[in-house]
């Protein structure tokens, strides 16, 4: 598997239904008319996705009241989605991308350092979509601590 093609602000939003964690499947089309927030993470249950996830998590009322929805995108089962959501009290739609399909379509996986190294994987990034299904903002290979302040920032939210 090759680097995926990065999205870029003005790009239309490449669709996708994935299953969430309870099985459902959840498209793009679902928010036509909404604003969402699509954050792509490594792995579920893992320290810096947990913090990360958490973040939203105590973000998500003030980021729905400015017309805001969230879902994060891993490569895990829904079942794991499910104990992490159960876990750590996530009130947002996690969804599974087992086959890296939406990963590269939001240019979410690549290659990265990882602690010296070069390796593939899932780069965690950030794609705000429109109401119309355009790219707002497309945040890539982003800090898990900190980043929901940043996005508010860059979004004009009020901190």
């Amino acid at each position: 598997m090759t680097d995926s093609t990065r999205l870029a602000t003005g790009d239309q939003a490449p669709p996708f239904t994935l299953s969430d964690q309870d099985g459902n499947a959840v498209s793009l089309a679902d928010f036509a008319g909404s604003k969402v927030v699509v954050y792509f993470y490594p792995a579920a249950m893992t320290p810096g996705c947990t913090k990360q996830a958490c973040d939203f998590r105590d973000n998500l009322s003030s980021l729905a009241s400015a017309g805001y929805q969230v879902l994060g995108v891993s490569k895990d089962a829904p079942v794991k989605l499910k104990k992490f959501q159960e876990t750590e009290q996530l009130t947002f739609a996690l969804l599974s991308d087992t086959d890296l399909a939406v990963h590269m379509g939001y240019g979410a996986w690549g290659e990265k350092n990882l602690y010296g190294k070069t390796v593939t994987g899932v780069l965690r990034s950030t794609v705000v979509i429109d109401e119309t299904g355009m790219v707002e903002l497309a945040l890539y290979n982003v800090k898990a601590t900190g980043h929901v302040a940043s996005l508010r920032k860059k979004l004009g939210l009020p901190a």
